[in-house]
Parts: C-alpha cells; sequence; structure tokens
C-alpha cells in the first residue's frame, strides 16, 4: 500500500493545498485513505419490481453478506462480492437492482418526490437518480430526463427501460436551454450536475484526475452557473431543487450557492436525513446559511459529495 507521502505526491499540487488549507492533516489523512481503499459494493432495491426484504434473503441464499445502510432503507452495502459478480445475477438482470455509490443515492432521496409530482433531471445519464426518482414517486408523475452527449443520453433510455420506469420521458438536449423551454413548469428538479470529480479520485488511477486542473474547475463553475440558472427558469414558485456534485473544491459547490442566493429568489432549506458522516458546508466569508448544505467525504462506504436543497 502506499504512504501518505507518496498519495499526497501524487494527486495534483493545488487540490492538496486546498485539502490541507480546510481540514486538519488527520483529515486529509483519512480522506487520502478513502481515495485509495477499494469502496465496497452498494446498490439499492428497484422497488418497483422487487423489495428488500426478498432480496436480502436472496443474498442469504446466495452467501453474498451485507448491511443495511441506517439513512435509506432501500439500499445495501455488500461485504464479499464486487460489481461484476453482482452483474452476474439474475436479479441483476431483471433490474431487480441498481448498482449506484450510496453518495450518488442522497440528491433524489434529499428531493423526495412525491406521486404526482413533474419532475426534472437536468444532466441525467447514466440514470441512477432517475431510475431512484421513478421509484421513489412509486411510477406515478412524471420525470424529464435531459442529457446533451449523444452516447450517454442511448445509455440513460436503456437504463430508464431495464428499470421498468413508466413515467420518464428522456430527451438528449442542452440542459441550458430547457428553463427557456418549460417556465416554471417542473415542481421538483434534480440538478447533478457536470464536475471536476474530486470526490471521485483513486490515487492509484491516474485517469481519474489526468484531466482535473484549477482552469478546468473554472471553466465548469461557469457552465453550473448557467445550468443552475436554467433550472432556476424551469422550477415553480415554491418548488424544490436540489443542487449536488462529485466534487470537493468550493468554487463548484459553496461558491454557486452563494452566488445563486444573491441572484435569484432562493433560499436554502435543511436536508432531512441522518446521515452520520455528513459534514456542514464551509460558510467562511460567505453567507452563513450555507452550512445547510452537506459534505461526505472518500470513504470505504462514500465516494465525495456536496449536496444543497434551495425552496424557489
Amino acid at each position: 500500500m502506499l504512504s501518505i507521502k507518496e498519495m499526497r505526491n501524487r494527486l495534483p499540487k493545488e487540490f492538496m493545498e486546498f485539502l490541507y488549507e480546510k481540514y486538519t492533516p488527520i483529515k486529509v489523512d483519512q480522506i487520502l485513505l478513502g481515495m485509495t481503499s477499494e469502496r465496497y459494493t452498494t446498490l439499492r432495491v428497484n422497488t418497483l419490481k422487487y423489495d428488500i426484504q426478498s432480496l436480502m434473503r436472496y443474498f442469504k441464499e446466495k452467501n453474498i453478506k451485507f448491511e443495511r445502510v441506517p439513512w435509506y432503507n432501500e439500499a445495501l452495502i455488500i461485504k464479499n462480492a464486487n460489481e461484476k459478480q453482482i452483474q452476474k445475477l439474475d436479479i441483476y438482470e431483471k433490474g431487480y437492482i441498481y448498482l449506484q455509490s450510496l453518495s450518488s443515492m442522497v440528491p433524489p432521496l434529499a428531493l423526495n418526490p412525491k406521486e404526482g409530482e413533474k419532475v426534472l433531471d437536468l444532466t441525467a445519464a447514466p440514470g441512477s437518480k432517475t431510475t431512484e426518482l421513478a421509484a421513489l414517486m412509486n411510477n406515478k408523475g412524471y420525470i424529464l430526463a435531459n442529457e446533451l452527449d449523444k452516447i450517454r443520453y442511448e445509455r440513460l433510455k436503456y437504463n430508464v427501460e431495464a428499470q421498468g420506469t413508466k413515467i420518464v420521458e428522456v430527451i438528449n438536449g442542452r440542459g441550458e436551454k430547457i428553463g427557456e423551454q418549460y417556465p416554471e413548469y417542473f415542481d421538483k428538479v434534480l440538478l447533478d450536475t457536470p464536475c471536476s470529480g474530486e470526490g471521485r479520485f483513486i490515487v492509484n488511477s491516474v485517469a481519474t484526475y489526468r484531466d482535473w486542473s484549477p482552469k478546468k474547475v473554472k471553466e465548469l463553475s461557469k457552465l453550473q452557473k448557467k445550468l443552475f440558472e436554467s433550472s432556476y427558469k424551469a422550477l415553480k414558485p415554491n418548488g424544490i431543487m436540489v443542487y449536488s456534485t462529485c466534487t470537493l473544491n468550493l468554487e463548484e459547490n459553496e461558491y454557486i450557492l452563494d452566488w445563486a442566493l444573491k441572484n435569484f429568489n432562493i433560499k436554502l432549506i435543511d436536508i432531512d436525513l441522518n446521515i452520520k458522516d455528513a459534514q456542514p458546508g464551509f460558510n467562511e466569508n460567505i453567507d452563513k446559511i450555507i452550512n445547510k448544505s452537506i459534505r461526505l467525504l472518500p470513504s470505504k462506504d462514500t465516494e465525495g459529495f456536496f449536496v444543497a436543497k434551495l425552496k424557489k
């Protein structure tokens, strides 16, 4: 296994400087360890086709060890099987389960869509959150799932169909335009925005951080603002929006919220999920209310993630 010093030297210098600026050395070491260890396989049951009790019985019969997730009844942490092994099971083929990181399950839960609502998933591929939203809504209502990239759009369509969702319309378009096309149309909006992906860095995999740079972070923050404005326009008055990223820096997270609070008639509200390891967002030198957002740090169970809930 790599030493902490070797881990520091492998990751981008500016990224490491940010970690040491914001966290204690002990916490940085924990984050780095979370970026080296192989994460447990995690999944959720697709309640449109199956249920958690049947799934647990199935795994016991197959001698697959698992743990429940305290904050999400439909999710499991698999202890003795990897994703490839799970993908060989008939329940995977039938769409009874969805392999998904625990962190990625948080934004749909925070949005908490209800049956009969109109929901927008602005940057939806590959469909993990879209299909989770549909399950939370019991296949009753309407979800517009948008994806810009043509190949990812096809993958999104496939996953939506495989999971048995009946309420999802999948479109291939620019997220920046949706707000003008659907003004004040949606009860709820999920904006899991394209980001620099720092929460998914794996020290041993250069591919996960090869393209990272401060310049790219700045470029992405400009795109995130455009997508946020589009989401805001598409949201009904009193509607709820969840903004999330799988990155750790402030430019793509807290600073986006600070900008949004200053430019739109919107307020941050509490995320009513009791996630033990979640930390409040940073709020030094910006609006104190921003600590209503939450951060999940890389660990054996979770990828790094940022989630905020807002009301128009």
